[in-house]
């Protein structure tokens, strides 16, 4: 991560560890080929821009509750879910230097 960055992360440093711990436990799910895919796109996160964004921004207009963390998480799961399209769009193999979701399960996903 660059220095930028971590200077942006740093009032909302504490909050984005427990994004970390919360989000996980948000994308767990009993439909076993689901919770797979579910926790190969959360071990490969980016700079989770986004929830630091609502983090900072729910920081200066009041406080961070429960609220902000769903907020986070469905924003940040908005996002992945663009990117997964993208790579089915594209067909691409790759993403951020591993495998795509699309490459490792389109064929057990169609219908």
């Amino acid at each position: 991560m660059t220095s930028k960055i971590k200077d942006i992360k740093s009032p909302i440093s504490e909050e984005m560890a427990q994004f970390e711990v919360k989000f996980r436990e948000y994308m767990k799910t009993e439909v076993s080929l689901l919770d797979k895919i579910m926790g190969y796109i959360v071990q490969r996160k980016g700079k989770q821009i986004r929830p630091m964004f609502v983090f900072l921004m729910a920081g200066t207009c009041g406080k961070i509750g429960d609220a902000t963390y769903r907020g986070a998480a469905l924003i940040e799961l908005l996002h992945t879910a663009t990117l997964v399209h993208d790579d089915v769009v594209d067909e691409a193999d790759y993403r951020r230097g591993f495998f795509s979701v699309n490459a490792l399960w389109k064929t057990k996903l169609r219908c």
